[in-house]
């Protein structure tokens, strides 16, 4: 199959209906489109009777970060990550914190060319260990995703998938065969918040999270970012922390991150750093290991203790390693106990920088 960047890309998870449509299976969505029609997510489209990726080989733009901020606590510590995304989504998330790419209409933001080869040489250059799909929800570039861990892989680089988990199970199992490591929003714990906020169903993400914790070697973890009145309640919070318990297991980590005004929710109030620190308060009650708060400077909801003991074994000041006490395979010292994640050595130190770099 060519891979032609700038073009309609012939695209996977696709299939003919009876009367003629493309029918788009990458999401649980399952747009029916016409000759010439593209989804709700704009990038995957009918050309020919053919459904086609249209930011195939186009990026919004490529940084490097730690891999702190996709946020993932329990993968690879301390290093950095070459994070890139396309255009569009197939949510739409009234809260949207990147929704200049997300509701972006392809050419206003695909500036960056690049073929998967040319992106893992990048991550090798700027001596990054992963390549993150984040921005917007890989989910929608998947066969383009795919691609790129491929070109990774070979090097000795590894996939994070920033994502919704709103994924139609054909793909879910082909990208996911390929992601080294995967946060996934969870974004509420209600079918009333996801339908008349984000647009989607929380059945999908929850079979995605199942399938990814128990049908895969993904490294998993999750974000809740909590909005006043809409999704922060006790009862939801507590609802939610015995699913993940019940469902994936007590040392999954999440992160709970506050919110700030945005795309159409500027008339919210940002989420006080009071509340983020119950939630993570009420995860640890129910049993929950490992539970993070993001977007509030917290320096014990950054620190990582240990899942047996509590000692501290990983101490975080926002995106940076302030102290870090596990040996090379990742077992605290006070009392040897193994902790839940991907630890390869000792930790790197790239810190809280965050760059942009040239791919092409």
């Amino acid at each position: 199959m060519p891979k032609t960047e700038g073009t309609s890309f012939p695209a996977r998870y696709g299939r003919v209906a009876a009367d003629g449509r493309v029918v788009c299976e990458a999401c649980p969505r399952l747009c029916t489109l016409k000759e010439g029609q593209r989804g709700l997510c704009f990038v995957r489209a009918n050309e020919g009777g053919q459904l086609v990726l249209k930011t195939y080989g186009r990026s919004s733009g490529f940084c490097v970060d730690p891999i702190e901020k996709k946020p993932l606590a329990h993968f690879l510590p301390g290093s950095s990550v070459l994070s890139f995304g396309t255009a569009g989504c197939n949510l739409t998330c009234k809260f949207c914190q990147n929704w200049d790419i997300s509701k972006s209409r392809e050419n206003d933001t695909l500036q960056d060319e690049a073929s998967p080869e040319a992106i893992a040489q990048a991550a090798l250059r700027a001596g990054c260990r992963s390549v993150a799909y984040t921005y917007n929800d890989p989910v929608i570039f998947a066969e383009y995703a795919m691609d790129v861990a491929d070109a990774c892989r070979d090097l000795g680089i590894q996939s994070v998938a920033v994502t919704a988990g709103y994924m139609g199970a054909e793909a879910r199992r082909d990208f996911y065969a390929k992601m080294d490591a995967a946060n996934v929003d969870l974004k509420g714990f209600t079918e009333d918040f996801y339908r008349n906020v984000t647009g989607a169903s929380l059945a999908s993400v929850l079979e995605t999270l199942r399938y990814i914790r128990h049908e895969t070697k993904t490294w998993l973890e999750l974000t809740t970012l909590l909005i006043p009145t809409l999704n922060d309640s006790e009862q939801e919070i507590r609802a939610m922390c015995r699913w993940i318990h019940a469902e994936l297991g007590d040392t999954v980590p999440l992160h709970f991150s506050a919110f700030h005004p945005d795309y159409k929710l500027r008339d919210m109030p940002a989420t006080p750093v009071s509340t983020v620190r119950r939630a993570r308060k009420i995860a640890l009650e129910e049993g929950l290991k490992h539970v993070y708060t993001g977007n509030v400077h917290d320096p014990e909801g950054d620190t990582t203790r240990c899942e047996s003991c509590s000692a501290p074994v990983i101490e975080r000041d926002w995106y940076e390693i302030v102290g870090y006490r596990l040996d090379e395979k990742g077992r605290c010292p006070a009392c040897g106990q193994q902790q839940a994640g991907v630890f390869d050595g000792p930790p790197g130190s790239f810190g809280r920088r965050r760059f942009r770099v040239a791919v092409a």
